[in-house]
């Protein structure tokens, strides 16, 4: 295929993925999927006490549609819609019974020979703010037969039949059959075992922190505007470093509970950074084009960049700390995490990076390529990628930040 042709087929193919990209932005969007928190504890012979921690809109319109409470669902509603956490938990409360059917039919405590634990709630229902959304907080006191092995939880809370949750990660911390830790789960590894190794458990993280990039659209949107507006491999090294630096800060401050932005501020930033790092390869283009001769030389000044790479260096590290806090949302951090639970957070984010690298060694040598078989057909194609990945940024931003 001659360079032309292979410029052209490339560019039908990402107009073909961005107007994809467009039409499913909303399920783009980080606040349609959900996380719930399960702390295990054992407070003695037979008991396990559980700490459950859910959206409090989800759960009022799961339980009152699964278990067919249409009155719980009037006055939980109209307790969410005040936003005063006293009605909300009274809502809760006043229909203990269908709730806890709810959480006992898809959350499921067995032992080890598959003997079911038996759930009450001990106490009444507390709402805490996670996040920038009401979380109610169930605790829970499962009966245990005594099996003098390992626990095993099940969860598929969330999605229901409410429409709009993509899927639901359980964050799971433990202490229980003298061990502790955590573990992450999700609808294809709904369960978990306190017999299971430490491995597998950090393995559960890199995979949901993998799973994150690689189905974050707008995260991948940035990816590819970092590697359309790098020139030689030095560049994106740079770039790429800087922004996994960036959004390593700040990943690992939210897990300390040391900052927190409310998701209403961090997603439409992540959307501009889409469009303005795209941009800057558009004015660079522009220039090239403009005034061919003034443009400086790539490998000029420190670490092989220009003037232009250096702002471009420093806009991609900006943006990478709005990005970590993405990431951290996911994951619904707004509050310090235990030690035992960092440490699977950087795993986490240790799966973010491996298919970021995947992404750049997969699709920046193409590029290079194209730009070295024929100058121009490569400063179009590229041209034409930058434009529609700010195109679609720009229609994210405007959506998120204006509810377009």
């Amino acid at each position: 295929m001659r360079p032309r042709s292979l410029g052209t087929a490339l560019l039908v193919a990402i107009v073909a993925c961005a107007s994809l990209f467009v039409s499913t932005a909303p399920a783009g969007a980080h606040g349609f999927s959900s996380v719930v928190y399960a702390d295990m504890t054992a407070p003695e012979k037979g008991h396990v006490r559980v700490e459950l921690a859910l959206e409090y809109d989800l759960l009022v319109v799961s339980a009152a549609d699964v278990q067919r409470d249409d009155r719980l669902f009037r006055q939980g509603t109209a307790a969410f819609d005040s936003g005063d956490a006293g009605p909300q938990a009274a809502a809760i409360d006043a229909h203990a019974r269908t709730v806890l059917a709810y959480v006992a039919r898809h959350q499921t405590l067995t032992v080890k020979d598959g003997s079911a634990c038996t759930p009450t709630q001990d106490g009444r229902t507390r709402i805490e703010q996670r996040d920038g959304a009401p979380y109610a907080v169930l605790d829970l006191d499962y009966r245990c037969p005594e099996s003098g092995g390992a626990h095993e939880l099940r969860s598929e809370l969330f999605p229901d039949s409410e429409g709009y949750v993509r899927g639901t990660k359980t964050i799971v911390g433990y202490d229980l059959d003298l061990r502790s830790g955590s573990a992450g789960l999700d609808a294809e590894h709904p369960s978990f075992s306190t017999r299971e190794s430490l491995l597998s458990q950090y393995g559960s993280f890199y995979r949901l922190g993998a799973e994150h990039l690689y189905t974050g659209i707008d995260h991948i949107l940035f990816l590819l505007a970092l590697i359309v507006g790098s020139r030689r491999l030095r560049e994106i090294v740079l770039t790429a470093t800087a922004f996994t630096v960036a959004h390593s800060v700040t990943f690992i401050l939210a897990a300390l509970g040391l900052v927190h932005v409310p998701a209403g501020i961090v997603e439409p930033i992540i959307a501009l950074s889409i469009a303005v790092v795209a941009a800057l390869h558009l004015r660079r283009i522009w220039e090239l084009r403009a005034h061919p001769g003034d443009v400086a030389d790539v490998s000029a000044g420190p670490l092989g960049l220009d003037r232009a790479g250096w702002i471009r260096l420093g806009v991609v590290f900006c943006f990478g700390l709005v990005h970590g806090l993405g990431f951290a949302s996911a994951l619904g951090i707004d509050q310090s995490a235990s030690w035992s639970l960092l440490s699977s957070l950087l795993v986490f984010n240790l799966g973010i990076e491996s298919v970021q690298l995947a992404i750049i060694l997969l699709t920046f040598p193409l590029l290079a390529v194209l730009r070295h078989r024929s100058a121009p057909a490569g400063t179009w194609t590229t041209g034409a990628v930058a434009t529609s990945v700010c195109a679609v940024g720009m229609f994210w931003f405007a959506q998120r930040a204006f509810g377009l």
